[in-house]
């Protein structure tokens, strides 16, 4: 019978274990080292998957009566907290736009004046396409003025 509480430890003396040890050592460091550059790298999408995961186990499992009774307030405040956190992140952020000068009319003005600039390409890439179907260039049209 083997002795369950103490399994046997790896021969490490022995040149392929200790290469397998070294190998996992490794891997698992670089894992880590991988896992914290994509958090520094992201932190608010780890933010946002821990929230997801939060909430997803929150709804799997039941609340009880005195969960409930315990965790309202908390709720409350967390809700008018991130309200409150929502309204000034959108509010600095258009003050930043209008700062910097994207303001509502300035993008509306920005569209038109692509549409513009678009269609005159077209309308000019189409009548090019027209006098090279014709056999027509310029300098056969009749000037005008």
């Amino acid at each position: 019978m083997t002795d369950t509480r103490n399994p046997p430890r790896p021969d490490t003396k022995r040149p392929e274990t200790a290469g397998t040890l070294e190998r996992t050592r490794d891997a698992a460091a670089d894992a880590a080292r991988r896992t914290v550059e994509g958090i520094e790298a992201n932190p608010l999408g780890i933010l946002v998957g821990g929230l997801a995961v939060g909430v997803l186990a929150g709804a799997l499992l039941p609340r009880s009566d005195r969960e409930k009774e315990l965790l309202a307030p908390v709720g409350k405040r967390l809700g008018d907290t991130a309200r409150a956190a929502i309204a000034t992140a959108k509010e600095q952020g258009l003050s930043e736009l209008q700062t910097r000068g994207f303001t509502r009319d300035a993008a509306q003005q920005q569209v038109k004046n692509l549409l513009g600039g678009i269609g005159a390409a077209v309308t000019s890439a189409g009548t090019a396409a027209a006098r090279s179907a014709t056999g027509k260039s310029r300098s056969d049209e009749p000037e005008h003025g």
